[in-house]
Parts: structure tokens; C-alpha cells; sequence
């Protein structure tokens, strides 16, 4: 749960064109000319070099590039930081939670992040959703005692007044409250058959949205420790540990206004699976 607070310029290089310098002194002598069969032959080798590049590109060659059913297992992300890895998603819910993880450290990876989504969301301020949560996510050995723990947070009216917020966990009229969970990565810091301990590393939009507002939306950057148990055929959490970063530089950009941004989190929908 997370309570608080790059874009980077087009990273191309250059066109990949190159430069031909002619030889300095006389001219260059003119080539004689070419017939038209050779110039239609060299036209048809350049076409077939082109395609078989965009092929290639498009992941229909043979190459030495995984496939979905060759992805690398986890840790070896470092090796191609931005490929995405894994299998395809589960297809279980609880609720409108995923659920029915792999038995397996993506599976562990999976449910960590997944979990992470609806912890850390603007529902955790609704009793009865945070009840579904907490049954969804947390083992049935820890849910009852979790849930007793967060009521108490969560109706708190002084947390409550310092975030912004009315007593009932509602945004004043004329205010959007956002709470949203951003996952960046994730990774294994222990795993055996039946327990795993799971970094996910996300930042996390938090405030108030609109005109007037006195807590406005701020983004911060945490990692949370996830210790998950195999539990009747699924990974649950039992307990979980935050801390903040890695934060990365903040870049130059200007802040969106109050509107503009009460608009987004009802334009841009959450994701509801994630890796």
C-alpha cells in the first residue's frame, strides 16, 4: 500500500543513412552506362532486401530472439532490460483480481504485482471493497487480522483529514481522489515450493484532483517486499515491507493542470493485469 509521492526525449540515433565522400582532387569520371537489364536486377535485389529486413523486424525470420514459449526465466532481465518476459496471463478472478498463479517464481512474480495493483488503489478507501481485497489478496490464515489492521488506517479521520479526504474516505464535491499503483519491474529475492519473497519496484500517483485542491496529484517511487504463500493452489501474501526508490531524476516537464489531470483518471482506465 502505498500512500504518496521520465520521460525521456525520442532515443533514436541517427537516420542510418551513410555518407559517401568522393575523392578530393579531379572529378570523378563518369561510370559508363548501365543497361536496363542490370539496373532492373540490382532494383529486385534491394526490394528482396528490404523485405526480408521487415520481415525480420516483424519476428517472422528464425532469428535468435525468444519467442513467447522460449522467453528467459526470471533474473536474466538485465540481459534485454525492456523485452517483456513471461507466458500468457492467467484467466482466474477473485472478484475482478487475478488469481490461479503459476506454481512457479514467474507465477510468484505475477501474483506480487497483481496484488500490488488493488493495495495500492483509491478502492482500499471503501470498506466493503477493502474487505473483497484483502480476502482476494492475503492468505485466509492473516486476512482476518489484515483487514482489522487496515480498517483501523483507513478510517482514521485524522489520516483522513491530512490526505484530503471526508470521513466516509470520499474526495470533497468538486475533487477527484486519486490512488493509483504503476508497477515498473519485479524480481525473485527467494523462492521455494511453497513460500517466495518478491520485490515489485512501481511508482504511485496519489491526491487530489481539481480546483482548489490543497493535496495535488504527486508521483512517488517505492519498492515493496512481498512474502507470499502457496496456498490451496495459489500464492497469497502473508505480509509485505515498503521502502522508497530507486527514484529516478525528475525531468523538466510542467505540471498538468487541475482539470487536465481529474479528466485523465477517468479517461486512462487501470490496468487489471499486469506481466
Amino acid at each position: 500500500m502505498s500512500l504518496g509521492d521520465d520521460n525521456d526525449d525520442d532515443g533514436f540515433g541517427g537516420s542510418g543513412q551513410t555518407r559517401t565522400r568522393l575523392p578530393e582532387g579531379d572529378a570523378p569520371r563518369r561510370a559508363p552506362a548501365r543497361s536496363s537489364r542490370s539496373l532492373i536486377t540490382v532494383v529486385g535485389v534491394v526490394v528482396l532486401l528490404l523485405a526480408a529486413i521487415a520481415f525480420a523486424n516483424t519476428g517472422g525470420g528464425n532469428g535468435d530472439a525468444p519467442t513467447r514459449d522460449q522467453a528467459k526465466p526470471p533474473g536474466t532481465a538485465s540481459e534485454a532490460p525492456t523485452a517483456a518476459t513471461g507466458v500468457p496471463p492467467v484467466t482466474g478472478r477473485t472478484g475482478n483480481i487475478p488469481s490461479g498463479f503459476a506454481h512457479d517464481q514467474q507465477g510468484a512474480q505475477s501474483a506480487a504485482v497483481n496484488y500490488a495493483v488493488p493495495l495500492g488503489s483509491a478502492e482500499m478507501f471503501t470498506a466493503s471493497r477493502r474487505h473483497e481485497i484483502v480476502d482476494a489478496v492475503y492468505a485466509p490464515t492473516v486476512a482476518a487480522a489484515r483487514r482489522g489492521d487496515l480498517d483501523r488506517v483507513y478510517s482514521d479521520k485524522g489520516f483522513l483529514t491530512r490526505i484530503g479526504l471526508k470521513e466516509d474516505g470520499t474526495a470533497p464535491t468538486g475533487l477527484t481522489f486519486i490512488s493509483r499503483v504503476i508497477p515498473v519491474g519485479s524480481k525473485i529475492e527467494s523462492y521455494s515450493s511453497d513460500r517466495a519473497t518478491v520485490a515489485v519496484w512501481y511508482s504511485s500517483l496519489f491526491g487530489l484532483a481539481g480546483e482548489g485542491s490543497q493535496n495535488p496529484v504527486s508521483e512517488s517511487w517505492y519498492t515493496t517486499i512481498y512474502q507470499l504463500e502457496w496456498v490451496s493452489g495459489d500464492w497469497k501474501v502473508t505480509d509485505f515491507d515498503q521502502k522508497d526508490g530507486p527514484v529516478p531524476v525528475g525531468r523538466d516537464q510542467a505540471a498538468s493542470g487541475a482539470e487536465e489531470m481529474a479528466d485523465a483518471v477517468h479517461q486512462f482506465g487501470g490496468f487489471t493485469y499486469a506481466r
